[in-house]
């Protein structure tokens, strides 16, 4: 899409102060390619996240302007990843562009705007919180969707075939759109059926290392991992027989044209919206039999943690699709780092019949005091010493950044004292296992 100009022809320069029409802007974008439009102040509830981040490089934000491109369902429900892949890169240019072309148009009318990235670039400095704004939260807030089970959001008409994109503007608007009052998403879990990694749960829990070390090994970390095997390898020879050349040369295809989705079937099986549902109540099992089933029935090769629950998922579920045990290469990067990944990085299959509470105390760089309660295959992860512990784990933050990430062993770090557990130290294994990598 050429970065063209839309027509602001119903606004004008903000020299009285009153606030943007958001009837024009809404047109505006629709003219230019949207297919949805909301608006949402930055200083909404729930938004502290996006907004500090945003006036951190823009202070003059004042609004968020969510919109959404449809997508075409038939290429994403396809089994052809490439025809998948295509239309997202289509479309997420198209988001992009759109975003552009409004930047472009309000500052010829004295309007300061911004339009964060729909997907790349990203500040990989800040590494692993890289995005500029997550434009989910900020959808959801404009009544563009609610998030589905599938942590996906669903447009109440296009359904779970949409992105998103957001400009910030340093204008107020005429009015604010609201978020919806329903859901719709009404659970009939066919992205459960059709996930490979077991991800996401009927019970709505969601496996964000499943779905992250699958879905995503093109991207970010999952590069990482690639690399650390070839430099590993020690040779060609040992090379190829940890990697096939066909995973070579989709790795190449990945950083030549864009990252690729490995499967993404979650949004392809998705009835819900107004535009899709109506072929799902029709037919149910012939809808399931069209679009859910030749995914299921899909030979590709699922990437998996050794030890994980998505390995014994797959190999349970999907006998016909081989696993590759690799690593997601999200390691921490602080002491504050590797709690936040926790809740991210649990593995309820492997905490099955462990009850525990662990106290972390971490000193030198990063003074932390933090609890971490694992019973009945959950996780909780608070500030604070609370309640009495059964392991108590006092460590220097960066001996156990380093630990974690591999670098050095636990031997030497308890021979230095670095790291001194108090406890039974079973309960230091079977915290691992709940966290493999």
């Amino acid at each position: 899409m050429n970065d063209q100009k839309i027509k602001l022809t119903q606004l004008r320069v903000q020299t009285d102060g009153k606030p943007l029409e958001t009837r024009a802007l809404r047109s505006a974008l629709i003219e230019a390619g949207a297919d949805d439009v909301g608006f949402v102040s930055v200083d909404a509830p729930g938004l502290e996240g996006e907004r500090d981040r945003i006036l951190a490089v823009f202070p003059k934000a004042r609004t968020f302007v969510s919109y959404v491109v449809r997508m075409s369902r038939e290429p994403i429900r396809s089994p052809d990843r490439s025809l998948t892949n295509n239309e997202f890169h289509a479309r997420g240019h198209d988001v992009d562009g759109i975003g552009r072309q409004l930047v472009r148009s309000l500052e010829d009318i004295g309007v300061g705007a911004v339009v964060p990235s729909m997907g790349f670039p990203m500040n990989m400095e800040k590494w692993p919180n890289s995005w500029l704004i997550s434009h989910k939260p900020i959808a959801v807030a404009a009544g563009l969707g609610i998030m589905g089970i599938h942590r996906c959001v669903i447009h109440p008409k296009y359904g779970s075939f949409v992105l998103l994109g957001t400009v910030v503007i340093d204008a107020e608007v005429s009015q604010h759109t609201r978020p919806l009052d329903f859901n719709p998403c009404f659970e009939c879990k066919l992205c459960v059926a059709a996930c490979p990694t077991g991800a996401i749960k009927s019970d709505g829990a969601f496996d964000f290392s499943a779905c992250y070390t699958h879905n995503y090994r093109e991207f970010m970390t999952g590069f990482g991992n690639w690399v650390e095997t070839i430099a590993d390898a020690g040779s060609a020879k040992a090379y190829r027989k940890k990697v096939e050349d066909r995973e070579t040369v989709s790795m190449w295809q990945s950083l030549g044209f864009g990252p690729n989705y490995k499967s993404a079937y979650c949004i392809g099986v998705c009835p819900a919206g107004e535009d899709i549902i109506g072929r799902y109540e029709q037919d149910k099992k012939g809808f399931i039999k069209e679009v859910v089933r030749p995914l299921q029935a899909r030979e590709e090769t699922v990437y998996a943690i050794k030890g994980a629950d998505a390995e014994r998922y797959a190999v349970k579920r999907f006998p016909h699709k081989p696993v590759k045990q690799v690593h997601n290469g999200l390691r921490p990067v602080s002491a504050s780092g590797f709690l936040e990944y926790l809740p991210h990085l649990f593995q309820p299959g492997a905490s099955e019949g462990l009850d525990a509470r662990y106290h972390f105390r971490f000193t030198g760089d990063e003074t932390i005091n933090a609890t971490v309660a694992i019973a009945n295959k959950r996780i909780t992860v608070e500030s604070g010493l609370a309640g009495e512990p059964d392991m108590l784990v006092r460590a220097d933050s960066k001996a156990w950044v380093d630990f974690v990430r591999g670098d050095i062993s636990l031997v030497w770090c308890l021979l230095t004292r670095k790291i001194r557990p108090w406890g039974d130290p079973r309960l230091l294994l079977k915290f691992g296992r709940c966290f493999p990598s």
